[in-house]
């Protein structure tokens, strides 16, 4: 980019000077020719080894070639019978021309800024902790090992500013990581054993040990690294259109050129019946050179000149695709993944949105929500049901420990723990008998339960002690807190019907349905029942079908994913299928970036529009007045070098956030 600017300011001084030496001086036209090819050549000998090279590929007809035609085209008019030199003309264009591409130059260098920031996150090395057999009985030394090579399962170590390499799971250490890489957030998130690491995220403080679950192909960074590599192959709509445009439309251009020169000199001639129909025609065949003797060659020639630097397609090859590539790169920089140009196309014009619940709308994990004691109060009811459900795997047994985290260092004694099968668990605490699970068991130990009184909604865990009722426990998967946030966002933008599909009971979708303001939910669906519910929505056979987007982290939605228009996958937790499924993948789990997606989308697609057809009308207004004869070298520069410049600028609006 130095080089580019250095030659442009040197350019501009040495044609100041010629014109200078053409207006005060009488050179004859060929030593002014001489003196403008100083600077022609210094600025233009880039774009004219572009062409040549070309030519000789078989690729005549580019942005190149169209300028070195026109400019030199330019410099020869001059020495035409009857014609003006516009020396000044031809060299301005092409300095004009290495304008525009230095402008082209640096939009794109911000572009792939905005990309490649995601290719800092590739991790350089593993430090990887040896067994004491591999180490030769020295259970402390650590080897520095490229990530790929690292074998799942391996201890390695994670120091403060370091990225982390792999997957895995802490096995020591506390710290703070800063994710703002891969989700776009600022604030460092807390980690501490157990709990789960992504690789890319950078390492703040403490030391950290973490046991990796995933090989380096199959990790966080790898794929996202994977995606953004990949999103440039995937081309919209816009884009396909105007690469297939240009390819027919440039040597239509050069042909269409020629005649310009061509056909109108001769047919004014004929008019004017200075020679015969039957010489005039046979003359150029037989003497070509003799046409530029021919009245009005000159002016044609020129008009023919405009027409060719007016008509290159710069501003729509160089624009549209730099729109699309700002837009996802501006997306990136927000945790949104977006796969391709295609994808953008598409989610712009999403009107019906799609979501799976549970991981989703919600955070796909139960919490106690509320305790009601019958015979004891909330802190002993609470700390019985954790005590019992100290040894159980499930879900529910998590949510009752994590309300009383005490649980494992009060010191009570369990004993006679039996899991009763579709019933809950029993065992002794402390001597006393405690049952804890639904009304069957309930029912099994004697004790006289009752229904909630309190009309929370969720699942109720009772607990009876020594036969008698306690109370019961209310636990629920808890929304997320920016879902309602996101449906309202989404209800603004447009999104004319926002749907939930969920495997959870009528009376829980039900509730969360009316909780985030859904205009329809459908429950207690299979996953190939979801597919098929979803499929009802599209309307492929209609003149302007819905856009689906499906919006879901699990492994049973990706066939859904999939199936929909636009497939949205939460990245932070969702499961490797569906991120490989879907074509949107939020790096952060916020499902209210949905709307800031398809916002992104809209802007980016509305601005690859308008430099669109900013171009085409530039360039038709002064092909007209070319036509007319009331057009200038001046105007054509501006409609192609001008036009390509300010729709460069526009375009990079789209990495705006």
């Amino acid at each position: 980019m130095k080089r580019q600017l250095w030659l442009i300011a040197v350019t501009a001084v040495l044609l100041v000077a010629a014109v200078a030496i053409e207006h005060f001086t009488t050179l004859a036209t060929w030593q002014l020719l001489l003196v403008y090819l100083v600077p022609y050549l210094l600025i233009g000998h880039d774009t004219l080894k572009e062409a040549l090279e070309g030519l000789a590929h078989g690729h005549a007809f580019n942005e190149h070639f169209l300028m070195s035609v026109a400019t030199i085209g330019a410099l020869a008019i001059g020495f035409l019978p009857g014609s003006e030199t516009e020396f000044p003309e031809a060299v301005f264009v092409m300095l004009f021309f290495q304008v525009g591409e230095l402008f082209e130059g640096y939009a794109e260098g911000k572009s792939r800024e905005s990309i490649s920031h995601l290719m800092n996150i590739r991790p350089d090395v593993a430090h990887v902790r040896l067994t004491p057999a591999s180490s030769g009985g020295r259970d402390s030394e650590v080897v520095d090992m490229s990530p790929e090579k690292v074998e799942t399962g391996s201890v390695i170590e994670v120091r403060p500013g370091e990225k982390v390499p792999l997957d895995g799971i802490v096995v020591s250490g506390v710290s703070s990581l800063n994710t703002m890489a891969l989700t776009g957030e600022s604030v460092p998130r807390e980690v501490t054993e157990h709990d789960e690491v992504i690789s890319g995220c950078i390492n703040m403080s403490g030391v950290l040990r973490v046991r990796t679950t995933k090989s380096y192909g199959e990790s966080t960074v790898s794929k996202i690294i994977k995606l953004v590599e990949d999103a440039g192959e995937h081309k919209s709509q816009s884009e396909a259109f105007i690469t297939k445009f240009a390819r027919v439309y440039t040597p239509a251009v050069v042909f269409l050129a020629i005649a310009i020169a061509i056909v109108p000199p001769i047919v004014m001639a004929l008019y004017n019946s200075q020679l015969s129909i039957i010489h005039y025609p046979l003359s150029i065949i037989h003497h070509p050179l003799s046409i530029i003797h021919y009245p009005l060659f000159s002016t044609w020639l020129y008009r023919a000149l405009m027409f060719l630097v007016v008509s290159c397609p710069c501003a729509l090859v160089i624009s549209v695709p730099l729109t699309f590539f700002g837009g996802i790169g501006g997306a990136s920089r927000r945790g949104i993944l977006i796969k391709g140009a295609n994808y953008m196309d598409v989610l712009a014009k999403v009107d019906t949105v799609v979501f799976d619940k549970t991981g989703t709308l919600t955070h796909g994990r139960f919490v106690v929500e509320a305790v009601h004691p019958d015979a004891c109060n909330e802190h002993e009811l609470l700390h019985l049901a954790a005590h019992v459900e100290h040894f159980t795997t499930h879900p529910i047994g998590a949510a009752l420990r994590d309300a009383f985290p005490d649980e494992a260092t009060d010191g009570c004694s369990v004993a006679d723990v039996e899991e009763v099968a579709g019933k809950g668990i029993r065992a002794t605490i402390g001597g006393r008998s405690v049952a804890v699970g639904n009304t069957k068991m309930m029912d099994l130990v004697g004790a006289r339960w009752h229904h909630c009184d309190h009309g929370d909604e969720g699942t109720v865990i009772h607990v009876a002690i020594d036969g008698a009722y306690a109370g019961h426990i209310v636990i629920n998967d808890q929304v997320k807190a920016d879902s309602a946030e996101a449906i309202a966002r989404l209800k603004a933008l447009g999104v004319k019907k926002t749907v939930m599909l969920t495997g959870d009971r009528e009376d829980v979708a039900q509730r969360v349905a009316s909780q985030l303001g859904l205009d329809e939910y459908h429950a207690e669906l299979l996953p190939a029942d979801k597919v098929e519910k979803l499929s009802s929505y599209l309307t492929p056979l209609t003149p302007h079908p819905s856009k689906i987007a499906f919006v879901g982290d699990g492994i049973n939605d990706a066939p859904v994913l999939a199936r929909a228009d636009v497939g949205i996958a939460m990245g932070a937790l969702g499961s490797d299928a569906a991120i490989e499924a879907a074509d949107v993948v939020l790096m952060d789990d916020q499902v209210s970036k949905i709307a800031v997606a398809i916002a992104m989308a809209r802007r980016t697609l509305a601005i690859a529009h308008q430099n669109v057809w900013f171009a085409i009308g530039v360039k038709v207004a002064v092909l007209v007045l070319a036509a007319l004869g009331l057009g200038t070298m001046w105007m054509a520069v501006f409609a192609d070098v001008g036009v390509t410049v300010l729709a460069v600028l526009n375009a990079m609006r789209a990495l705006r956030r």
